[in-house]
């Protein structure tokens, strides 16, 4: 079976939200048909070694498969939070674009249903 390797964005969307030192990122299969990658490929430990630069203390991921959607609690990477990080997103709102950006490996029978430009 042939496949692509491209980057998580192109597969899913993403929010991030916070809450003290504690992220969450959620993340959104853009098609039903690309929830089994994500669960399959984006897991805890991924997320974990993503953000490693950041030294989480804890990396947890939540399923909700009706959503196609999934919900990774990122505990200690906001440097303090809100009121105690020097760091110029306090909040962690780019942090989705950081895990949106993992490579994922997909099927090309797949590929019609990714977002962005066909791969060359």
């Amino acid at each position: 079976m042939s496949t692509l390797h491209v980057p998580l964005y192109r597969l899913a969307h993403g929010r991030t939200g916070d809450k003290g030192d504690r992220s969450n990122i959620s993340v959104i299969a853009w098609h039903p048909a690309l929830w089994p990658l994500l669960v399959e490929q984006v897991t805890p430990d991924v997320a974990a070694l993503q953000f490693q630069h950041r030294a989480p203390s804890n990396v947890q991921r939540f399923l909700l498969p009706k959503l196609h959607a999934m919900n990774f609690v990122l505990d200690g990477v906001l440097d303090g939070g809100v009121n105690d990080a020097l760091n110029l997103d306090t909040h962690g709102k780019s942090l989705s674009f950081l895990l949106l950006d993992i490579g994922v490996t997909v099927p090309r029978s797949l590929e019609h249903l990714l977002a962005g430009p066909p791969a060359t």
